[in-house]
């Protein structure tokens, strides 16, 4: 259950690829190799009311929250999150080159008590791979 909630300032729209950017996400979240495919889920969400530091327009931000289920132990987070933020962080060089900007990322675990799931997707993949 990796899902990525990506909330972005709606002034960084014409300066970054969202669609680029959701899939650079799943694209490192599949590459640590800890989360199940069928699983990840990227969402981009444009903020287009926000206050960021002293006020001044032109500041923008990307946060991105990953929420996961149990079962994973620290080093392991602490490596695919390090891979996934260097991949973000790159990806996102010409903005911090070219404006002010702050780019967060945090890992939230779910407490598998209290979060109910629902997914076919993962028998679907396993159908698809096993007949091409």
């Amino acid at each position: 259950m990796p899902h990525f909630t990506i909330e972005y300032s709606a002034n960084i729209d014409k300066r970054v690829d969202m669609a680029a950017v959701v899939e650079l996400v799943r694209k490192a979240a599949v590459e640590t190799g800890i989360f199940p495919v069928g699983g990840i889920r990227v969402r981009a969400i444009k903020c287009e009311h926000y206050a960021i530091a002293d006020g001044n327009p032109q500041l923008g931000f990307l946060s991105m929250v990953l929420r996961l289920g149990e079962g994973r132990d620290l080093p392991a987070r602490q490596k695919a999150g390090e891979h996934i933020f260097k991949a973000l962080s790159t990806h996102l060089d010409p903005v911090f080159a070219n404006s002010k900007f702050a780019l967060s990322f945090d890992m939230q675990i779910n407490d598998k008590e209290t979060s109910w799931k629902r997914n076919n997707i993962h028998e679907a993949l396993k159908v698809e791979a096993a007949h091409g």
